[in-house]
């Protein structure tokens, strides 16, 4: 009978690792744990360099409200006047909004305000808006108004600051030109050069405000842009005389019909 041999299988040694390679796979794994830390450190900074950069730029905006309407208030003594207070209202959305306002004070003119950042930037356009691209309208920049005032048609009593006839010419929506929102319509304020699209009753399209370098009071040309709603031909403040809101003439706000109000402030 045959004997059958057992196969003896060898088995590899396990190699021993040296002290030195030890040491070397030590080395590279806290390598790899520093970089990595070091990475999520970088991360972390960053993070904590555009927080505080955003928050800076809030309290900046805040400061900037908070003295937007100081003129405006300083002009006026609120224990004698019915004019709103001058207060930044919290934003409550995306759209602003533009009111015109026909002014019969010591001299006619028409009051354009735009809203941006919580108040009404305002400038006094003597001969008011021209449709016709070719006609540069001076517009005299003048305090901020609160938005408020945006509702006002009425009078203000003669000797008083503003004193006169008020009637609200027009009124709507607009944006900047390029579609940037505020932050492209607050550069363009600082540059003195702003451009914006007009959503009103009698105002539409393409406009845009550019400040002249001269010293004293700030002045502004009130310009047309070239677009589909430009019409050289149109003269909107000779065909629109009357209120956009109670349709009256400024004879018969003058005259308080139709429950006009009236403001008293102190210069």
């Amino acid at each position: 009978m045959a004997t059958t041999r057992k196969r003896t299988v060898k088995r590899p040694v396990a190699k021993k690792t040296s002290a030195v390679e030890t040491d070397a796979r030590k080395s590279a794994k806290k390598s790899v744990t520093k970089k990595s830390a070091v990475k999520k450190s970088g991360r972390k900074k960053s993070a904590t360099r555009k927080s505080a950069t955003k928050k800076s730029a809030t309290t900046s905006l805040a400061a900037k409200k908070s003295r937007a309407l100081a003129e405006y208030n300083r002009k006026r003594d609120f224990t004698r006047t019915k004019e709103p207070a001058g207060m930044v209202p919290k934003a409550t959305g995306k759209t602003l909004h533009f009111v015109v306002q026909k002014h019969a004070a010591s001299r006619l003119h028409y009051d354009f305000r735009l809203e941006l950042d919580g108040v009404m930037k305002s400038w006094a356009v003597p001969k008011g808006p021209s449709y016709d691209p070719k006609v540069r309208r001076l517009a005299m920049e003048v305090e901020d108004h609160p938005i408020s005032y945006n509702t006002f048609e009425g009078t203000i009593p003669a000797g008083e600051y503003g004193g006169g006839t008020v009637m609200l010419w027009d009124r709507g929506t607009y944006e900047a030109e390029d579609g940037g929102g505020a932050a492209s319509l607050r550069r363009g304020y600082e540059k003195g050069d702003l451009k914006f699209v007009l959503h009103g009753t009698r105002l539409r399209g393409a406009w845009v405000l550019v400040r002249m370098n001269r010293p004293g009071r700030a002045q502004w040309l009130l310009i047309k842009h070239r677009d589909a709603t430009a019409d050289p031909d149109l003269d909107v403040t000779e065909e629109e005389t009357t209120s956009v809101v109670t349709d009256r003439t400024m004879d018969e706000i003058a005259a308080g019909r139709g429950g006009a109000k009236v403001w008293r402030s102190n210069r």
